[in-house]
Protein backbone atom coordinates (compact mmCIF):
# COMPACT_ATOMS: atom_id res chain seq x y z
CA UNK A 1 0.00 0.00 0.00
CA UNK A 2 1.02 3.42 -0.85
CA UNK A 3 1.82 5.87 2.49
CA UNK A 4 -0.70 7.93 1.56
CA UNK A 5 -3.46 5.07 1.48
CA UNK A 6 -1.61 3.49 4.51
CA UNK A 7 -2.45 6.41 6.41
CA UNK A 8 -5.59 7.31 5.70
CA UNK A 9 -6.11 3.54 6.57
CA UNK A 10 -4.85 3.30 9.87
CA UNK A 11 -5.35 7.07 10.86
CA UNK A 12 -7.82 8.79 8.55
CA UNK A 13 -7.68 11.50 6.24
CA UNK A 14 -6.84 14.90 8.44
CA UNK A 15 -6.75 18.18 6.45
CA UNK A 16 -7.83 21.07 8.81
CA UNK A 17 -8.49 22.66 12.33
CA UNK A 18 -11.56 20.57 12.10
CA UNK A 19 -9.88 17.62 11.84
CA UNK A 20 -7.63 18.10 14.81
CA UNK A 21 -10.15 18.59 16.99
CA UNK A 22 -12.44 16.11 16.00
CA UNK A 23 -10.21 13.47 14.04
CA UNK A 24 -11.89 11.76 10.78
CA UNK A 25 -12.43 7.84 11.51
CA UNK A 26 -9.83 5.46 9.76
CA UNK A 27 -10.99 3.56 6.69
CA UNK A 28 -9.74 -0.12 9.11
CA UNK A 29 -12.33 1.39 11.52
CA UNK A 30 -14.92 2.11 9.83
CA UNK A 31 -14.57 -1.95 7.96
CA UNK A 32 -14.36 -3.54 11.69
CA UNK A 33 -17.67 -1.14 12.55
CA UNK A 34 -19.41 -2.74 9.50
CA UNK A 35 -18.43 -6.25 10.10
CA UNK A 36 -20.04 -5.91 13.79
CA UNK A 37 -23.50 -4.73 12.67
CA UNK A 38 -23.37 -7.55 9.93
CA UNK A 39 -22.25 -9.99 12.52
CA UNK A 40 -25.74 -8.14 14.54
CA UNK A 41 -27.82 -8.92 11.97
CA UNK A 42 -26.37 -12.80 11.07
CA UNK A 43 -27.39 -13.38 14.98
CA UNK A 44 -30.56 -11.63 14.45
CA UNK A 45 -31.59 -14.04 11.01
CA UNK A 46 -30.59 -16.83 13.44
CA UNK A 47 -33.23 -15.54 16.23
CA UNK A 48 -35.79 -15.49 13.22
CA UNK A 49 -35.13 -18.97 12.05
CA UNK A 50 -35.29 -20.71 15.44
CA UNK A 51 -38.71 -18.95 16.00
CA UNK A 52 -39.34 -20.73 11.98
CA UNK A 53 -38.02 -24.04 13.20
CA UNK A 54 -40.49 -23.60 16.51
CA UNK A 55 -43.38 -23.14 14.32
CA UNK A 56 -42.22 -25.34 11.49
CA UNK A 57 -42.36 -28.62 14.03
CA UNK A 58 -45.82 -27.37 15.17
CA UNK A 59 -47.09 -27.49 11.97
CA UNK A 60 -45.63 -30.60 11.09
CA UNK A 61 -47.21 -32.23 13.96
CA UNK A 62 -50.19 -30.59 13.02
CA UNK A 63 -50.03 -32.56 9.59
CA UNK A 64 -49.45 -35.48 10.82
CA UNK A 65 -52.34 -35.50 13.52
CA UNK A 66 -54.83 -34.60 10.44
CA UNK A 67 -53.98 -37.21 8.31
CA UNK A 68 -53.92 -39.64 11.25
CA UNK A 69 -57.51 -38.46 11.32
CA UNK A 70 -58.06 -38.94 7.67
CA UNK A 71 -59.23 -34.77 7.44
CA UNK A 72 -57.29 -34.24 4.28
CA UNK A 73 -58.43 -30.94 3.50
CA UNK A 74 -57.27 -29.67 6.87
CA UNK A 75 -53.92 -31.41 6.52
CA UNK A 76 -53.20 -30.10 3.52
CA UNK A 77 -54.06 -26.22 4.92
CA UNK A 78 -51.25 -27.09 7.23
CA UNK A 79 -49.11 -28.17 4.31
CA UNK A 80 -49.51 -25.53 2.71
CA UNK A 81 -48.81 -22.97 5.48
CA UNK A 82 -46.02 -25.49 6.06
CA UNK A 83 -44.58 -25.21 2.58
CA UNK A 84 -44.87 -21.40 2.44
CA UNK A 85 -42.86 -20.83 6.23
CA UNK A 86 -40.07 -23.20 4.53
CA UNK A 87 -39.64 -21.16 1.30
CA UNK A 88 -39.04 -18.16 3.50
CA UNK A 89 -37.21 -20.25 5.76
CA UNK A 90 -34.48 -21.13 3.06
CA UNK A 91 -34.52 -17.58 1.53
CA UNK A 92 -33.21 -16.63 5.36
CA UNK A 93 -30.83 -18.98 6.02
CA UNK A 94 -29.55 -18.73 2.28
CA UNK A 95 -29.08 -14.78 3.32
CA UNK A 96 -27.49 -15.66 6.80
CA UNK A 97 -24.80 -17.70 4.81
CA UNK A 98 -24.32 -15.04 2.20
CA UNK A 99 -24.14 -12.16 5.22
CA UNK A 100 -21.33 -14.47 6.89
CA UNK A 101 -19.37 -14.78 3.73
CA UNK A 102 -19.50 -11.04 3.08
CA UNK A 103 -18.20 -10.79 6.60
CA UNK A 104 -15.25 -13.28 5.38
CA UNK A 105 -14.49 -10.24 2.89
CA UNK A 106 -14.43 -7.73 4.69
CA UNK A 107 -12.08 -9.46 7.10
CA UNK A 108 -9.71 -9.89 4.50
CA UNK A 109 -10.16 -6.12 3.45
CA UNK A 110 -9.19 -5.49 7.19
CA UNK A 111 -6.45 -7.48 7.12
CA UNK A 112 -4.98 -6.19 3.30
CA UNK A 113 -5.78 -3.13 2.82
CA UNK A 114 -6.80 -4.21 -0.56
CA UNK A 115 -10.78 -2.41 -0.52
CA UNK A 116 -11.74 -1.35 -3.75
CA UNK A 117 -11.11 -5.15 -5.48
CA UNK A 118 -13.07 -6.71 -2.13
CA UNK A 119 -15.97 -4.06 -1.23
CA UNK A 120 -17.66 -4.21 -4.68
CA UNK A 121 -18.58 -7.67 -4.46
CA UNK A 122 -19.27 -7.47 -0.93
CA UNK A 123 -22.22 -4.67 -1.50
CA UNK A 124 -23.92 -6.26 -4.29
CA UNK A 125 -24.60 -8.88 -1.81
CA UNK A 126 -25.93 -7.13 0.46
CA UNK A 127 -27.77 -5.48 -1.96
CA UNK A 128 -29.28 -9.05 -2.93
CA UNK A 129 -30.40 -10.04 0.51
CA UNK A 130 -31.41 -6.66 1.61
CA UNK A 131 -33.89 -6.68 -1.73
CA UNK A 132 -34.98 -10.35 -0.36
CA UNK A 133 -36.15 -9.49 3.10
CA UNK A 134 -37.95 -6.43 1.98
CA UNK A 135 -41.30 -6.91 3.75
CA UNK A 136 -39.93 -9.87 5.81
CA UNK A 137 -37.96 -8.53 8.63
CA UNK A 138 -38.02 -4.34 7.33
CA UNK A 139 -34.93 -3.39 10.20
CA UNK A 140 -32.42 -5.35 9.19
CA UNK A 141 -33.77 -4.59 5.71
CA UNK A 142 -32.55 -0.80 7.28
CA UNK A 143 -29.63 -1.97 8.74
CA UNK A 144 -28.31 -3.99 5.78
CA UNK A 145 -28.91 -0.26 3.63
CA UNK A 146 -27.16 1.64 5.81
CA UNK A 147 -24.22 -0.38 6.15
CA UNK A 148 -24.24 -1.21 2.16
CA UNK A 149 -24.19 2.90 2.29
CA UNK A 150 -21.18 3.08 4.36
CA UNK A 151 -18.85 0.59 2.51
CA UNK A 152 -19.83 2.07 -0.76
CA UNK A 153 -18.73 5.39 1.01
CA UNK A 154 -15.63 3.49 1.86
CA UNK A 155 -14.79 2.19 -1.69
CA UNK A 156 -15.32 5.40 -2.84
CA UNK A 157 -12.76 7.09 -0.79
CA UNK A 158 -10.42 4.17 -0.85
CA UNK A 159 -10.54 4.74 -4.48
CA UNK A 160 -9.95 8.16 -5.11
CA UNK A 161 -6.91 7.81 -2.36
CA UNK A 162 -5.15 4.48 -4.74
CA UNK A 163 -6.77 5.54 -8.04
CA UNK A 164 -8.10 2.26 -8.18
CA UNK A 165 -11.50 1.61 -9.70
CA UNK A 166 -13.65 -1.20 -9.16
CA UNK A 167 -14.26 -3.76 -12.11
CA UNK A 168 -18.01 -4.23 -11.75
CA UNK A 169 -18.28 -7.15 -14.19
CA UNK A 170 -15.44 -9.06 -11.91
CA UNK A 171 -17.48 -7.94 -8.60
CA UNK A 172 -20.85 -8.67 -10.14
CA UNK A 173 -19.45 -12.79 -10.85
CA UNK A 174 -17.55 -12.62 -7.53
CA UNK A 175 -20.75 -12.10 -6.13
CA UNK A 176 -22.36 -14.61 -7.90
CA UNK A 177 -20.23 -16.92 -6.52
CA UNK A 178 -20.86 -15.97 -3.13
CA UNK A 179 -24.49 -16.22 -3.59
CA UNK A 180 -23.80 -19.88 -5.41
CA UNK A 181 -21.37 -21.24 -2.49
CA UNK A 182 -24.41 -19.80 0.34
CA UNK A 183 -26.83 -21.84 -1.50
CA UNK A 184 -25.19 -24.97 -1.81
CA UNK A 185 -24.48 -25.23 2.30
CA UNK A 186 -28.14 -23.72 2.52
CA UNK A 187 -29.32 -26.58 0.98
CA UNK A 188 -27.31 -29.18 3.20
CA UNK A 189 -28.92 -27.23 6.46
CA UNK A 190 -32.27 -26.54 5.60
CA UNK A 191 -32.74 -30.39 5.13
CA UNK A 192 -30.98 -30.91 8.77
CA UNK A 193 -32.90 -28.01 10.64
CA UNK A 194 -36.10 -28.63 8.53
CA UNK A 195 -36.87 -32.32 7.99
CA UNK A 196 -38.52 -33.34 4.68
CA UNK A 197 -41.88 -33.47 5.31
CA UNK A 198 -43.10 -36.94 3.81
CA UNK A 199 -44.95 -37.65 1.20
CA UNK A 200 -49.16 -37.17 1.44
CA UNK A 201 -50.95 -40.05 1.56
CA UNK A 202 -54.60 -40.61 2.33
CA UNK A 203 -54.38 -44.24 3.21
CA UNK A 204 -52.47 -45.91 6.53
CA UNK A 205 -48.81 -45.85 4.43
CA UNK A 206 -48.75 -42.32 5.48
CA UNK A 207 -48.23 -43.40 8.95
CA UNK A 208 -45.38 -45.74 7.73
CA UNK A 209 -43.77 -42.65 6.05
CA UNK A 210 -44.14 -40.70 8.94
CA UNK A 211 -42.33 -42.95 11.14
CA UNK A 212 -38.91 -42.66 9.35
CA UNK A 213 -38.89 -38.87 9.00
CA UNK A 214 -39.98 -37.79 12.84
CA UNK A 215 -37.93 -34.96 14.25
Amino acid sequence: MSSKFTKRWEEGDRRGIKDVLRPPVPLKSKIELAIRRIEAQIQYLESALNRFSDRDKYLFSKVVDAYSKNQIQRANVFANELAELRKMANFMVNAQLALERVVLRLRTVSQLGNVVVNLAPAIEVLQNVRTGIAGVLPNAEKELEQVGTMLNDIMIEAGHTTGMAPDFEVASEDAQQILKEAAVVAEQRMREKFPELPSLKQSGGYQEDFEHSQY
